[in-house]
């Protein structure tokens, strides 16, 4: 089977995209730079394993606490 590189180009551009988005969705929530969080996933994604493996780690890291939720008693 033929793998056609114009097809395979397209295919790790969306990849790319999504991955970008999802990392940036993520970094809100976990890190304090989201936007850098975002670029750096999109560029791992250029080689789907790493991107992937990013992608957990951000899922597995915690959530950064807001200084709105500490609650002083």
């Amino acid at each position: 089977m033929n793998i056609n590189a114009t097809v395979l180009g397209q295919f790790i551009i969306v990849f790319a995209l999504i991955m970008g988005a999802l990392c940036y969705y993520l970094g809100r929530r976990k890190t304090q730079t989201p936007v850098l969080t975002g670029l750096l996933g999109m560029v791992l994604s250029i080689i789907p394993p790493f991107g992937l493996v990013y992608l957990v780690v951000l899922v597995l890291k915690k959530d950064v606490g807001s200084t709105s939720a500490v609650v002083s008693g």
